[in-house]
């Protein structure tokens, strides 16, 4: 894609604009998926170039779908005012003519963004009408079917319907599975996605292996896939610290508690390097690592490392 996009830049003309503009969406949707930031950036101001000089036609370019990942672009990097800015401007370019794998695209990126800023009952309208669409367009066992379930997941899960949220985790996880077998990263992101919702859902029951299982399988997959300083890494080894400490809480031998929580610690102190590497100190997701931190050393009785963590976000 890179190279088409290097060789339709040679040519000034609309027709090949176009072809660059749909080269910045593929290419900006893979570096969104993959975390690389800088070269999403690069991608993010050459789209609008080409976007302004095609502004002319633009009922005939896919201008919706662009705005949908630059929308995906900000709220991965936790830059959410932004984000919501995008999807609203992505909606309002939406038209029936547009294929139904933008329009679901759309609508669910739009009720994530919507979701992190607390307007749940939009996010809900958006996110339905995705599920609805993906359903009716692509059947129950197609991968658009289940990116639709897991931003599903994900308003429930903040609406606290954590039972409901953990059975459609699960629907979106089968389906991938069926689609991609076990080794792939839509796969490990799923488990991952589940995991999580099984440990807030079994937080008060003390019963965290399922959820422990899905952590360690979405850590097994990505290190097969990924480097081991990947972003995505960071977000799964998270997960698995939190279980890990839950675990070691409520264990009742004294070596098991410690032999856990120092795998929780080694867990999170690797996860916030690298959200400190891609996304500075600035930053939401950098700031929650840090809380996570604090907790644990709570949890090991090492209030003096703890309480600077906890007070600096």
């Amino acid at each position: 894609m890179v190279a088409c996009f290097q060789l339709c830049k040679l040519t000034e003309s609309f027709a090949y604009w176009t072809k660059c503009l749909e080269c910045c969406i593929r290419l900006l949707h893979s570096r969104n998926l993959y975390c690389r930031f800088g070269e999403a950036d690069l991608c993010y101001q050459e789209a609008q170039y080409y976007a302004q000089k095609l502004s002319c036609l633009r009922d005939s370019i896919n201008i919706s779908s662009l705005y949908c990942e630059f929308c995906s672009l900000f709220f991965v990097r936790s830059q959410y005012d932004e984000a919501y800015r995008w999807s609203v401007t992505a909606l309002k370019a939406l038209s029936s003519f547009l294929s139904p794998k933008v329009i679901v695209d759309v609508l669910r990126q739009a009720s994530k963004a919507c979701v992190v800023k607390r307007e749940f009952r939009r996010a809900e309208m958006l996110v339905t009408e995705a599920v609805h669409i993906a359903k009716e367009a692509f059947g129950m066992k197609h991968p658009k079917y289940s990116d639709a379930l897991l931003d599903y997941s994900f308003y429930l899960l903040n609406v606290d319907q954590i039972r409901q949220s953990v059975h459609v985790y699960q629907a979106a996880l089968d389906v991938r599975q069926s689609v991609f077998g076990g080794n792939n990263i839509h796969v490990a992101v799923a488990h991952e996605d589940l995991a999580y919702a099984l440990y807030v859902h079994e937080y008060s029951s003390g019963n965290f292996n399922d959820a422990r299982e899905h952590a360690e399988k979405a850590i097994q997959i990505m290190t097969k896939i990924l480097p081991a300083d990947h972003l995505l890494m960071a977000s799964s080894k998270r997960v698995k610290a939190l279980i890990l400490e839950e675990i070691a809480i409520d264990s009742h031998n004294k070596e098991t508690e410690a032999r856990l929580l120092q795998e929780a610690l080694d867990l999170h102190l690797v996860a916030l390097a690298l959200a400190k590497k891609a996304f500075g100190e600035e930053n939401v997701q950098t700031a929650k690592h840090y809380g996570n931190l604090g907790r644990l050393y709570q949890s090991m009785h090492r209030y003096n490392v703890s309480a600077p963590l906890n007070t600096s976000n």
